[in-house]
């Protein structure tokens, strides 16, 4: 695996077309689908420049979660791409991505809660998306381990699932590289410089790269590049955490959200209960770090939550506990394309949380908008040019964890 886990001394070129900054799911699927369509007679050359090892960042600190229950049309229909894309990912990477399609299953304990559930089954008929209602029996019956005297509905759609969050950025980072494309890991952008056309990206190494066209795909870390330009935009960080217990017998499909709390759960292939839940922001501002530190709140919390709704979970052993940065807009939407001010410095953050499991179709359209100028809806929906008139409304409330 030398190749998909990167080098810190492959050669850079001088020059390249597109220069990625980033090294996470986003910029390496951008990758991948950039030399997948720029092969033959005008190859597009592309290097990836990351500045710690490969998963060191948010790509490999989620849950792994891939579902197509949103709450907007747009969000459905693009991980309905999405989630097909990685049917067929496995064979096209060459490496075992344990895609488990176990199933999503929301439950409502509020009337509110209740509402949007109703409201999405209606919405995902209406776009194809094969989600259906269910009774708290019902839902129950899928997990029987549930305690269900609270949930007044639930939903739940059979082709969601769960994979193993660093296979796909290795598998990505494999492929990307066997097709051309430049990887070097562990070494920072210092600077980056506005040319004539294009950019000189100055590295901590000494080493120059120029770029007629510059992705960042930093996630949380976004903004520190974003300032050097004078680019603003409102997407801040917020630390999110996790944990997995000891391998328990197998007993779980699905993945498993309380709307409620923001509790979600699953069980892995090893048999572990992978969960994190929502917290109510600290009161110093802590949540808005990069210090990416466990804590007892977080712990507390979810114990609390997760062994009400699951008493079978008040004996498990924790494993470990770790946390991961959202990359939070404030509309909910992601913020991709072309920056204010920098037509050739193109965002790709802003995902909330949710930009894992929607890297596939993301990639593949955001590449075809680089290299052959294919427009798409939700590139138009999320222009970070939107938030310089102001009054951008939420469209999404489906987010979770």
């Amino acid at each position: 695996m030398t190749v998909a886990m990167g080098r810190a001394d492959t050669p850079l070129p001088a020059d390249v077309d597109v220069a990625v900054i980033g090294g996470g799911i986003m910029g390496l699927g951008l990758a991948y689908h950039l030399a997948q369509l720029s092969r033959g007679k005008s190859p597009l050359s592309v290097a990836v420049i990351e500045r710690s090892y490969l998963v060191s960042g948010a790509s490999g600190r989620n849950g792994g979660g891939v579902r197509m229950q949103w709450g907007d049309a747009g969000n459905v229909r693009l991980m309905m791409e999405s989630i097909e894309l990685c049917k067929d990912l496995a064979q096209q990477l060459g490496i075992n991505l344990w895609f488990r399609q176990g199933g999503y299953l929301f439950l409502a304990r509020s009337e509110a809660g209740e509402r949007r559930l109703e409201r999405n089954v209606q919405l995902h008929g209406e776009v194809g998306a094969p989600t259906r209602l269910l009774t708290a029996a019902e839902a129950q019956a899928i997990v029987p381990q549930l305690d269900v005297a609270e949930v007044r509905l639930a939903t739940f759609n059979p082709e969601d699932g769960v994979v193993f969050p660093w296979a796909f950025v290795w598998g990505y980072a494999a492929k990307a590289v066997e097709r051309g494309v430049v990887l070097r890991t562990h070494t920072s952008v210092v600077r980056v410089e506005p040319l004539a056309q294009g950019y000189a990206l100055h590295l901590h190494t000494g080493e120059v790269v120029r770029a007629r066209r510059v992705v960042n795909a930093t996630g949380a870390w976004s903004g520190a590049l974003n300032r050097q330009l004078g680019i603003d935009l409102p997407n801040r960080p917020h630390r999110h955490e996790i944990l997995s217990s000891e391998p328990l017998k197998p007993f779980l499909d699905p993945l498993v959200v309380d709307l409620s709390t923001g509790l979600y759960f699953s069980q892995s292939t090893r048999g572990e209960l992978v969960t994190g839940i929502s917290l109510p922001d600290a009161p110093d501002g802590s949540d808005e770090s990069l210090t990416l530190h466990s804590s007892l709140r977080f712990l507390t919390h979810l114990s609390a939550t997760l062994t009400r709704l699951m008493p079978i979970t008040a004996a498990m052993k924790v494993l470990r506990q770790w946390v991961g940065p959202y990359d939070v807009s404030p509309d909910g939407d992601a913020i991709v394309g072309p920056s204010p001010g920098h037509p050739d410095f193109i965002q790709v953050c802003g995902f909330t949380g949710h930009g894992f499991m929607m890297a596939p179709a993301v990639g593949r359209l955001l590449a075809r908008w680089l290299a052959l100028g294919e427009a798409h809806p939700m590139l138009a929906r999320w222009s970070p040019d939107r938030f310089a008139a102001g009054g951008v409304a939420r469209r999404e409330d489906m987010i979770i964890g």
